[in-house]
C-alpha cells in the first residue's frame, strides 16, 4: 500500500530541521574564527607559526684588470649549500639528518670533493677514539681545539673517551645508555662534522659551509630530498685569470688578520669580512671595497621558506687598472727564470769557481720614464696564488725565498750602474767635461790607504791607460770615477743621487724597501764608523753602503733618460665603475725631483751608454739586435764565497726612450749576463721576433 501525503511532510520537516541546525551551527563557528578569535589567531600566525631573520647579501668587490683591459682577477659565484642555525638550532635529528643526505647527494652527482673537510681532532674508528696527536701538535689545530671544548665547557684535560662519549649523545649520535643511533660509519663522519660547526662558530649569524661549489645537479638533488636545515648561500670567489703569473703584484684576499681587527672595525668593517691581505687587493682596498646588503628571510615552524625580502641593496666595489702590461709581465717572468738557468749552467761548466754556478734568484722591472707608469715587477722564483694556501709551508720554507718579491723589497748593490749618477753629478757641479781625460794606471794611489785597483788590474795586472768620459762608462773604469768621486765629494754626489731616486721612496702604492744611499747620514744614523775619504771614492763606483731595489734602479735610469726629470712610479692606472666602466678616478704623471742636465751633458751620456751594448761590456748581447738601445752593466760582489751579482739596467729605443728595464740576478756572476732577460723584454715590447730569443740560444 503506497505511503500517504502525511508521512513524506513528517519526513520533510525532520530534513529541514536538521539542516537548520547545521547551518546555525557552521554560522556561529565561523563568526567565533573570524571575529571574536580574530587576535588569538593573529598572535599566534605572528609570534609561533612564522621566525624572522637577516642575512647579510655579499657585495661584488671590484676585479682588476691591466693597462689594456685585460682581465686578471675577476669574480664569479659560488653557490654553497649550508646548514642553517635558525632552521637547525639544537634539532639533533634534524641536523644529522641534513649532514648524511647533503653528503648522500654529493656522492650521487660526483661532487664529494666539494664537500668540507671536518675539522676532527679524533682518528680511529666507532667507539675506539683517540686524540689525532699529529693534528693537535699544530699550535693552530690546538688553539681551535680548546676554543671548541671552552664552547662546550668542557676541561681542557678530559679524556678522549669521555669527551667522544659526551659529544656522540649531545649531538644525538646515541642515546641515553650508549646505543648507536647511527650505522658506524654514519656515527664516526656525524662526530667529525658536528665537532667541527662547534669549532666553526656555528650559530644564527654563521651558517656552516658543508658543500662548496654546488653544481646544478647538487642543488636539485638537495632541493628535491627536502632537507630541511639546508640552505644555498651565494658567495663572490676571486678567480685568478693568469694563475702563476704576477703573484707578487695582484695579491690575495681572505678574512681579516688579528693584528689588523682593530683598523678595519674602525672602518666600519663586520668582523668577517673579505678584505685585501697584500698586493694590488690590499694597496686598493677603498677602492675594490663593496658595501654588503641585507636580505629579509621568513620562515614557518619547520624551517620552510615562506619568503625572501631585500632590504638594503649592496654596493658593488669599483673596479681598477693597473699600469702592469700582463702579456709583457709574464714574458719578463719566463725571460728572468731562463736567464737564471741559463747562468747556472753556465757557471757549473765553467772550471773557474764562483763563475754564477750559484745564481738561482732575481728581478726584473719596466716603467716608462716619461710617466712613471709600471709595466712590469718581476721576481724570481715566484707562485701560483690558485695554490698559495696548499703549498704555503713549501713556499715559506724554501731556501730561495720565493714570496719574497725581490723586485720592490730586495736591496741590491747597484756596481757599476752607479757610475752614471756620479758622472751626471761631476758633469752638472762643473768638476769635469766630456773631454775630461785621466790616466788609469790599475792602482788608485791618491791615499795612502786606501789603494783601491781598477777591475782591469785585478784581472790582467795592466790599467786602462788615459780616457775621456764616454770610454770610462763603456769599458767601466773603476780607477777615472775613484778620481771623479773625490773631486765631487760625496755631499754633491749624494744631492744629485736622491734628486735621481737613489735611496728614495719611488712612489709605488705597493710596499717597498727604501734601499739605502751611502754617505756620513747613513753612517751616522745607524751607528757605523765614522766616514773617510776612501768611502767616498768606494761609493762613486756603487761600493760601500750603496744598495737599492730594482725598481729604484729603473726610477734612477728613467729619470736619467728623461733628461733628469724623475717621474712618480705608479701602479694605478684608473679607477672604473663597476658595471658600467666609466672612468672615476686617472691619477696624473707627477714629477717628484730633477737634475740640472743640459743638452750637451744630456747627450753625452746618452752616447755613453749606447757604447756601451754597441762596443763595450753589453755588445755580446744587443750586437746584431735590430733596435739601438742603450745600457750600463754591473757586477757587484756581496761575500768571498758566493758569486757576484749581476745588474743590467738599459732603455730603448735609443732616441726617444720609451720604457726602462733592470734586471738584477743574486749570483749572477756578471752584469752583461743579465742583460739576456732585458733583451727578450725589449724584443716582445717593441714586437720584435717571436719571443726574441733566450738566453741559452744567443751563447
Amino acid at each position: 500500500m503506497p505511503p500517504k501525503k502525511r508521512d513524506y511532510l513528517i519526513r520533510y520537516v525532520v530534513l529541514a530541521a536538521l539542516f537548520v541546525l547545521m547551518s546555525l551551527i557552521y554560522i556561529a563557528r565561523l563568526i567565533n574564527v573570524q571575529i571574536a578569535g580574530q587576535d588569538y589567531y593573529t598572535a599566534v600566525a605572528s609570534y609561533t607559526d612564522t621566525v624572522t631573520r637577516t642575512v647579510k647579501i655579499q657585495a661584488h668587490r671590484g676585479e682588476i684588470f691591466d693597462r689594456n683591459g685585460t682581465p686578471l682577477v675577476v669574480n664569479k659565484k659560488i653557490y654553497n649549500i649550508v646548514l642553517d642555525y635558525g632552521a637547525v638550532g639544537g634539532r639533533n635529528t634534524r641536523a644529522n639528518s641534513c649532514i648524511l643526505g647533503i653528503i648522500e647527494c654529493a656522492g650521487r652527482t660526483g661532487q664529494t670533493a666539494n664537500l668540507k673537510q671536518p675539522f676532527s681532532p679524533f682518528s680511529g674508528r666507532f667507539p675506539d677514539y683517540a686524540y689525532d696527536a699529529a693534528l693537535l701538535s699544530d699550535s693552530a689545530a690546538k688553539a681551535k681545539f680548546t676554543r671548541a671544548l671552552k664552547n662546550l665547557q668542557y676541561d681542557e684535560d678530559i679524556s678522549c673517551e669521555d669527551l667522544t662519549s659526551k659529544l656522540l649523545f649531545y649531538f644525538g649520535i646515541t642515546d641515553k645508555k650508549g646505543n648507536l643511533l647511527y650505522t658506524e660509519d654514519e656515527a664516526d663522519t656525524l662526530l667529525a662534522y658536528r665537532f667541527d660547526m662547534v669549532a666553526s662558530g656555528f650559530a644564527s649569524n654563521n651558517q656552516y659551509v658543508i658543500l662548496n661549489d654546488a653544481s646544478i645537479e647538487t642543488l636539485t638533488q638537495v632541493g628535491e630530498a627536502s632537507l630541511r636545515g639546508s640552505d644555498v648561500n651565494v658567495t663572490i670567489e676571486r678567480v685568478i685569470c693568469f694563475p702563476g703569473v704576477a703573484s707578487n703584484i695582484i695579491g690575495r684576499t681572505g678574512k681579516i688578520q688579528s693584528d689588523k681587527t682593530e683598523y678595519y672595525t674602525e672602518q666600519g668593517y663586520a668582523m668577517d669580512a673579505i678584505v685585501g691581505l697584500d698586493g694590488a687587493e690590499a694597496a686598493f682596498e677603498t677602492y675594490l671595497r663593496g658595501v654588503d646588503g641585507e636580505m629579509k628571510i621568513t620562515e614557518d615552524l619547520y624551517g620552510n621558506v615562506i619568503s625572501r625580502e631585500v632590504t638594503v641593496e649592496p654596493i658593488a666595489g669599483n673596479n681598477i687598472w693597473l699600469t702592469i702590461d700582463i702579456n709583457l709581465q709574464a714574458i719578463a717572468e719566463k725571460a728572468l727564470g731562463d736567464n737564471i738557468a741559463y747562468i747556472a749552467e753556465k757557471g757549473a761548466q765553467d772550471d773557474e769557481e764562483l763563475s754564477g754556478e750559484d745564481a738561482a734568484a732575481g728581478a726584473l722591472t719596466v716603467i716608462k720614464p716619461s710617466t712613471g707608469e709600471v709595466l712590469v715587477l718581476a721576481s724570481y722564483p715566484t707562485y701560483d696564488l690558485t695554490t698559495f694556501s696548499e703549498n704555503y709551508a713549501t713556499l715559506a720554507n724554501d731556501p730561495n725565498a720565493p714570496l719574497y718579491d725581490r723586485s720592490l723589497l730586495g736591496q741590491y748593490p747597484p756596481g757599476s750602474t752607479f757610475k752614471l749618477a756620479t758622472a751626471a753629478a761631476a758633469l752638472s757641479e762643473g768638476i769635469i767635461t766630456p773631454d775630461t781625460v785621466i790616466n788609469d794606471t790599475g792602482r788608485y794611489t791618491f791615499y795612502s790607504d786606501p789603494q783601491p785597483r781598477c777591475w782591469i788590474y785585478i784581472k790582467y795586472g795592466i790599467g786602462h791607460g788615459k780616457i775621456d768620459l764616454t770610454e770610462a762608462i763603456q769599458v767601466s773604469c773603476n780607477y777615472y770615477f775613484f778620481e771623479v768621486g773625490r773631486l765631487l765629494g760625496i755631499s754633491a754626489l749624494n744631492k744629485y743621487c736622491r734628486a735621481l731616486g737613489l735611496g728614495q721612496a719611488t712612489g709605488i702604492e705597493l710596499p717597498e724597501k727604501l734601499g739605502i744611499l751611502a754617505g756620513p747620514e747613513y753612517r751616522e744614523g745607524g751607528g757605523g764608523e765614522a766616514w773617510s775619504p776612501g768611502d767616498t771614492i768606494a761609493a762613486a763606483i756603487g761600493q760601500s753602503d750603496n744598495v737599492f731595489t730594482p725598481l729604484q734602479m729603473s726610477v734612477y735610469m728613467g729619470a736619467l733618460v728623461n733628461r733628469g726629470v724623475r717621474m712618480k712610479a705608479h701602479i694605478l692606472k684608473c679607477v672604473r665603475e663597476y658595471g658600467t666602466d666609466a672612468i672615476l678616478y686617472e691619477p696624473e704623471p707627477q714629477v717628484v725631483d730633477s737634475v740640472r742636465l743640459s743638452e750637451n751633458n744630456y747627450r753625452v751620456l746618452m752616447n755613453a751608454m749606447k757604447s756601451v751594448t754597441e762596443n763595450g761590456s753589453a755588445a755580446r748581447v744587443f750586437s746584431s739586435y735590430p733596435l739601438v738601445v742603450g745600457g750600463k752593466t754591473g757586477t757587484a760582489q756581496v761575500a768571498v764565497n758566493k758569486s757576484a751579482n749581476a745588474v743590467f739596467t738599459a732603455f730603448a729605443p735609443f732616441d726617444s726612450p720609451e720604457i726602462v728595464a733592470t734586471c738584477v740576478i743574486e749570483q749572477g756572476a756578471n752584469g752583461t749576463d743579465a742583460g739576456f732577460a732585458v733583451r727578450d723584454v725589449f724584443s716582445k715590447y717593441f714586437g720584435i721576433g717571436e719571443d726574441g730569443g733566450d738566453a741559452a740560444d744567443s751563447q
